[in-house]
C-alpha cells in the first residue's frame, strides 16, 4: 500500500490480495457454521459497516478488527459506541 491512499468503505475482499489478506480470507472460509449468522445478516451487517466512517482497508478504526470477520461470527457485535448492530445471542 506504500504510496496509496487507505481505502474508505473497503472490505477485505475487494482490496488487492497479498498473501496475508488472502490468509485472512481462508480463515473467514473456516470460521464454523455454528458460530456464523446466515448470509442475509452476514451481508446486512457489511452493508452497516460500509456506510460507517470508521470503515478503512477493511478494518474497523474503532476497535481494530477485520469488519468480515466480526460481521460474521453470532457472538459478534458492532464495535462502536452507539451499535449498528448486535450479537444473534444478545437476540435470543
Amino acid at each position: 500500500m506504500e504510496g496509496r491512499k487507505p481505502c474508505l468503505k473497503c472490505l477485505l475482499a475487494e482490496l488487492d490480495y497479498d498473501e496475508y489478506t488472502q490468509s485472512l480470507l481462508d480463515y473467514i472460509k473456516k470460521v464454523p457454521a455454528d458460530r456464523r449468522v446466515s448470509e442475509e445478516v452476514y451481508q446486512s451487517r457489511l452493508a452497516q459497516c460500509r456506510s460507517c466512517e470508521k470503515l478503512i482497508n477493511g478494518m474497523c478504526a474503532e476497535c481494530g478488527c477485520y469488519v468480515e470477520l466480526r460481521a460474521l461470527k453470532s457472538a459478534s457485535d458492532c464495535a462502536a459506541p452507539v451499535k449498528r448492530w448486535t450479537s444473534q445471542t444478545d437476540l435470543q
